[in-house]
C-alpha cells in the first residue's frame, strides 16, 4: 500500500510539472504561432510522460519485446529532455519573479514573453543535444596505488568499469567503442564494479551480438565482477548465465585468488532492485578473511555508500553506481548524499584506497551533462 501511495504521489507531480511546461509553453510562443492551443500541447505532454513512466515500468513487467523497445525509446529519450525543460522554464520564472513583482513594463509584454520562451527552448536543446554526444564519449581516467608492504603487482595493468546497464537505449551500439577502449589499456585484469545489466535481461536487443562483442576482451587474468542493483530481479538466472557465457566470472559474495599475487572479492549490492531471491549480501567476515596479509585485496562493492564499512581486510574498494549525477544538478544531489560519490578517496592511513568511477553508461536518458563516461586504468606501486 506505502508503494502504491509513493507511486501515485511521483505520478502527481509529473503530471502537474507537464501541466506547468504546457503553460508555460504556450503562453510564450502564442506571440510566434497564433493558433497554438493549450489542449492539444498538454495532452501530448502528458502522453509524453504517460510513455516516461511505462518505460521505468516495463523494468519489472511483463512487456512483449517489441512494446518494451518501443517505450524504451520514448521513455529514454524524452526523459532528459522533460528534465531541462522543467529545469528551465522554473529558472526562468524564478529569475524573472522580481522585475515582475516590481511590474516593470517589459516583463508584461507579448514578445517578452515568447523571447524568454524561445530562450528556454533553445538552452534545452543545446544542453540536451551536448547531453547525447557526450554520453557516447569514453574518457580512460588513470591511478596510480599505492600498496607498502604487499606483494609486488607493480607490472599489473587493472581495468575498471561499471555501470554499463546493457539493455539500456543505445547501450548495445556502445559495446564495440568499450571493447575497443578497455582493450587499448592492455590490461592484465578487467573489474566490473556492478550494474552490467539494466535490470531486465530481457531489454537487451541481441544478447548474441553483444557476447560475441565481449568475447574481444581478452585479459590476462580474466574479467571479474560483483553484481549492481540493477543486476537484480526476475531474471538474474539469464543475466548470469550470459556473464558466464562472456567469460565473466561473477563473484556474489565470494572471492577468488589472482595469480597467486592478489585477491579480488566481490559483493552482492546492499539494495537490489527486485532482489536477488533467496539469497541476501552477507556481512564480508561471513565468507572472507586474509589468509596470506601479503596478498593485496581489491573489493568490487557497487554501492559507495558502503566504503565506511572497510577496514584492514581491504586494501582497495572499487565502486561505480552513482554516475557523478549523470545530468546536473545531479551531480549535486550525488556530492551530497556520499562521502565519496567520485574519484580517489582514502580517510586515513588505516583504511583501504577507495576509487569511484561515473561509469561507462548511462541510466534511463542516453546523455551525460556535468558527468562524464569513463574506463578507470589502475597501477600500482611496487608493494616492496
Amino acid at each position: 500500500m506505502g508503494a502504491f501511495v509513493f507511486f501515485a504521489i511521483i505520478i502527481l507531480m509529473l503530471a502537474g510539472a507537464g501541466c506547468y511546461i504546457s503553460f508555460r509553453l504556450c503562453r510564450g510562443l502564442e506571440v510566434f504561432f497564433s493558433g497554438i492551443k493549450f489542449t492539444p500541447v498538454l495532452l501530448i505532454t502528458e502522453l509524453l510522460i504517460l510513455m516516461m513512466v511505462l518505460g521505468v515500468v516495463q523494468l519489472f513487467a511483463d512487456f512483449p519485446p517489441s512494446v518494451r523497445h518501443i517505450l524504451v525509446v520514448f521513455s529514454s529519450g524524452f526523459m532528459g529532455i522533460f528534465v531541462y525543460l522543467l529545469l528551465f522554464t522554473a529558472a526562468a520564472d524564478i529569475l524573472l519573479a522580481v522585475p515582475r513583482l516590481l511590474n516593470l513594463p517589459f516583463t508584461g509584454h507579448h514578445l517578452f514573453r515568447g523571447v524568454v520562451t524561445t530562450t528556454v527552448l533553445i538552452l534545452t536543446v543545446i544542453t540536451c543535444t551536448y547531453g547525447f554526444v557526450n554520453a557516447r564519449q569514453i574518457d580512460t581516467v588513470k591511478y596510480n596505488i599505492d600498496l607498502p608492504g604487499k606483494k609486488d603487482i607493480s607490472d599489473m595493468n587493472v581495468v575498471l568499469l561499471s555501470d554499463v546497464h546493457l539493455g539500456a537505449l543505445g547501450s548495445e551500439s556502445r559495446l564495440d567503442d568499450i571493447v575497443e577502449t578497455i582493450n587499448a589499456q592492455d590490461p592484465d585484469l578487467v573489474l566490473i564494479a556492478g550494474d552490467f545489466f539494466d535490470t531486465n535481461f530481457t531489454s537487451i536487443q541481441d544478447p548474441e551480438a553483444a557476447l560475441e562483442t565481449l568475447h574481444g576482451l581478452k585479459p590476462t587474468y580474466g574479467i571479474y565482477a560483483c553484481p549492481g542493483n540493477h543486476d537484480a530481479g526476475g531474471t538474474v538466472p539469464q543475466m548470469e548465465d550470459f556473464m558466464k557465457k562472456a567469460g565473466i566470472n561473477l563473484l556474489k559474495d565470494s572471492s577468488a585468488v589472482i595469480d597467486d599475487r592478489m585477491v579480488i572479492v566481490g559483493r552482492r549490492d546492499s539494495s537490489p532492485i527486485g532482489g536477488y531471491g533467496n539469497e541476501e549480501r552477507k556481512p564480508l567476515s561471513d565468507y572472507f578473511t586474509r589468509e596470506d596479509p601479503s596478498l593485496p585485496v581489491i573489493v568490487l562493492d557497487h554501492n559507495p555508500k558502503s566504503v565506511e564499512e572497510y577496514g584492514s581486510e581491504a586494501d582497495l574498494v572499487l565502486c561505480g553506481h552513482t554516475h557523478r549525477g549523470q545530468i546536473f544538478p545531479g551531480r549535486l544531489i550525488t556530492d551530497l548524499i556520499y562521502t565519496v560519490d567520485y574519484g580517489y578517496y582514502r580517510k586515513d592511513p588505516q583504511s583501504p584506497h577507495v576509487i569511484v568511477t561515473s561509469g561507462v553508461g548511462y541510466w534511463g536518458p542516453p546523455m551525460k551533462v556535468a558527468s562524464e563516461s569513463e574506463i578507470v586504468s589502475i597501477s600500482f606501486s611496487s608493494g616492496n
